[in-house]
């Protein structure tokens, strides 16, 4: 087994006792660190940054620099499995992503292949296996990707949306064809997945960004199904160690308890639910991972510290509690602030670990 200097992260995801609450934050590399918004305008865009491994692991390591966190999470996007299917993505300013070739129809899903991570995805695990390599063990690596259905939302919408007509139309009209966009992305988010632990990630994490548009129906035969079936899947164990999956369903507090029943190891959380019930709705089946809301770090570091508190004292005592934002941290929150969360959980969760 690969000594971790600190591995309180992954002892919290599998429920094991440990001194203090973990804490990341997602979005933890990005626009908010000014180093960040440097590194980017030497990479030219943002898909460049993330085909360049040394920038990548550059990117990734900035907030550990700065705090001190207990994980690293790859610097990478969702949609890299659309565009090494072959949509052609690119980035609209103030628009976000888009695709040039979005599927529209059955022939559409029939075209798209099942990429290989080590081939036209060859650079995130280049990214991975080098971000490991400098992290030196200091904290662990979590890989991640989107869910089926969150990518699959993109590929038909072609691009963000509000509505999600397009999908919707598709999923009500022609729901085989739907199902078989879903498989064909199970079926490679699995790979990619297995590929990024082969390559040293030591923690997954599935972003199910857009599963709450659904129904509850819905949810469970489009989204949730297929994310029980890339659990099913993973590889679980690597370096001596388990490899803890957490799943994170935005909107997605009223399926928590479906959700815990796929496998995973925990359930992330965002802010729209009450800690202390979410708690009590799974028991300890599952860790949880949450959930302040991340508008809270625009509020003074002592309202910032109260918010902590209450969100600590919501979970209560014993294991199983990654602290994080029910989000990801926006662009334009002064880094100061999110110090001042980060000290605050290591600080004031203590307590609910002692004896």
């Amino acid at each position: 087994m690969k000594s971790l200097k600190n591995d309180t992260y992954l002892r919290a995801l599998l429920r094991q006792p440990t001194d203090y609450t973990p804490v990341w934050m997602m979005r933890q590399a990005g626009r908010y660190l000014p180093e960040y918004k440097a590194t980017r305008a030497q990479a030219g865009d943002f898909m460049s940054l993330c085909r360049n491994a040394e920038l990548a692991c550059e990117v990734t390591l900035q907030p550990l620099r700065r705090f001190p966190l207990d994980a690293a999470i790859l610097f990478s996007d969702i949609l890299t499995i659309p565009d090494a299917m072959g949509l052609g993505l690119y980035f609209e300013t103030g628009e976000g992503p888009r695709f040039e070739r979005p599927v529209t129809c059955a022939a559409d899903v029939a075209r798209i292949g099942i990429p290989d991570p080590e081939g036209e995805l060859g650079y995130v695990m280049n990214a991975v296996r080098t971000i490991r390599r400098e992290l030196q063990g200091e904290v662990p690596l979590i890989g991640f990707s989107g869910s089926p259905w969150t990518l699959a939302t993109y590929m038909v919408e072609g691009g963000s949306s509000k509505a999600f007509t397009k999908i919707k139309k598709m999923m009500y009209a022609e729901p085989q064809t739907l199902h078989a966009l879903l498989d064909k992305l199970a079926d490679s988010v699995t790979s990619y997945l297995n590929a990024q632990v082969a390559a040293g990630a030591q923690s997954l994490m599935i972003f199910d960004t857009w599963g709450g548009v659904l129904t509850p129906r819905d949810y469970n035969d489009f989204s949730l199904q297929y994310m029980a079936k890339i659990v099913d899947g993973l590889t679980r164990e690597a370096d001596g160690r388990r490899v803890p999956v957490t799943l994170f369903t935005k909107n997605g507090g009223q399926w928590l308890e479906a959700i815990a029943a796929t496998g995973c190891d925990a359930v992330g959380l965002d802010w729209t639910i009450n800690i202390a019930d979410a708690k009590r709705r799974v028991g300890d089946k599952v860790a949880l991972q949450g959930n302040m809301d991340p508008s809270m770090l625009y509020a003074s570091p002592a309202r910032i510290e109260q918010e902590v508190a209450g969100i600590l004292e919501g979970f209560g005592h014993g294991p199983g509690h990654v602290f994080n934002l029910g989000h990801g941290i926006h662009l334009d929150v002064d880094p100061e602030h999110a110090g001042a969360f980060i000290e605050s959980v290591h600080r004031l969760s203590r307590p609910y670990h002692a004896g």
